[in-house]
């Protein structure tokens, strides 16, 4: 399975992104209110600047206390993304995901912004392909 065809599978396919300048606090915000695990940081919208998870504003809370709240997310993004096409494998994208131990994967192309898969995302996907696999398996041995 594909990039591609994760993204289609997706009930909804927007990407929450933020400015650099947006207030860790806020972030927060929007992340709670949109039960999601990050947000992209872009400048323009259309470009990952970096990316802000959970985990992060986790980390620095245990770290320095409330007063990163107060701190800019372009202050803890990840700034070294690693990103997908949407012709890479999904097996590839879990390897990644799995070996870079991070849930979250701008999905970019020719430099632009055009979707976000989970980790989530692509177990579902590798399940569903391995399922049908298994179908189709049968169906052969069973002589269907």
């Amino acid at each position: 399975m594909l990039v591609h065809q994760i993204l289609k599978s997706k009930a909804d396919d927007t990407v929450v992104t933020v400015k650099p300048g947006t207030l860790v606090s806020e972030a927060a915000g929007i992340l709670a209110d949109k039960r999601i695990g990050t947000v992209v940081i872009s400048a323009d919208g259309s470009t990952a600047d970096g990316i802000l998870s959970e985990r992060d504003i986790v980390r620095e809370l245990a770290r320095r206390g409330a007063t990163c709240l107060s701190d800019k997310v372009s202050d803890y993004m990840t700034s070294e993304l690693q990103t997908t096409t949407r012709d890479e494998r999904a097996d590839s994208v879990l390897a990644r995901m799995t070996e870079g131990r991070f849930r979250h994967m701008p999905v970019v192309e020719e430099g632009k912004l055009i979707g976000l898969i989970t980790l989530g995302d692509v177990v579902k996907a590798r399940l569903s392909e391995l399922a049908m696999e298994k179908d189709a398996l049968q169906g052969m041995i069973m002589g269907h």
